[in-house]
């Protein structure tokens, strides 16, 4: 994406009643707080109705996901970024080891789904779909890919430069 030759747009206040023509002033970090907010929320409630958490669901997705199962410690290096504190991701392990979604292996080192915790996966991945489904509604893939590929270039922007 090139940089727009145009002048420098001015930063206005956040505005949740921004007119069309006032968007590009806005805060990205207004809103795309606001869409994390909403988005998150929605997941979680619809989750919430059926016992299960979001960070349960990423560590059913992680366990199943590559050719050799993750130890403990993969795990919870990779989701911690995701979760909400350094010891979210531990405790939904053992949830799921608890519930009987998660065991270990016989060396007692790598965690693998059960054939209840791959049932759920795949309930909550229909979920998953379902939703994604309701919340891009109105929005083409196209202009989905197109919002993407903006944020991709603000984020790697924001963290141009190395000075804050």
């Amino acid at each position: 994406m090139k940089p727009s030759s145009s002048s420098i747009t001015d930063q206005a206040p956040a505005d949740p009643a921004a007119t069309d023509d006032m968007l590009a002033s806005q805060p990205i970090g207004y809103w795309s707080g606001l869409v994390h907010e909403a988005v998150t929320r929605r997941l979680r409630d619809a989750m919430a109705r059926i016992d299960v958490t979001q960070p349960q669901y990423w560590v059913l997705n992680r366990v199943s996901a590559g050719p050799t199962p993750p130890s403990r410690e993969e795990v919870v290096e990779q989701l911690t970024p995701l979760a909400d504190g350094q010891h979210e991701v531990p405790r939904v392990i053992d949830q799921l080891l608890h519930r009987g979604w998660l065991r270990l292996d016989d060396a007692g080192q790598a965690l693998l789904l059960t054939d209840a915790g791959e049932a759920a996966r795949l309930r909550l991945r229909e979920l998953a779909t379902q939703l994604r489904a309701e919340i891009h509604r109105g929005v083409s893939d196209e202009e989905y890919v197109a919002a993407l590929k903006v944020l991709r270039t603000m984020i790697a922007n924001a963290g141009a430069g190395g000075s804050s």
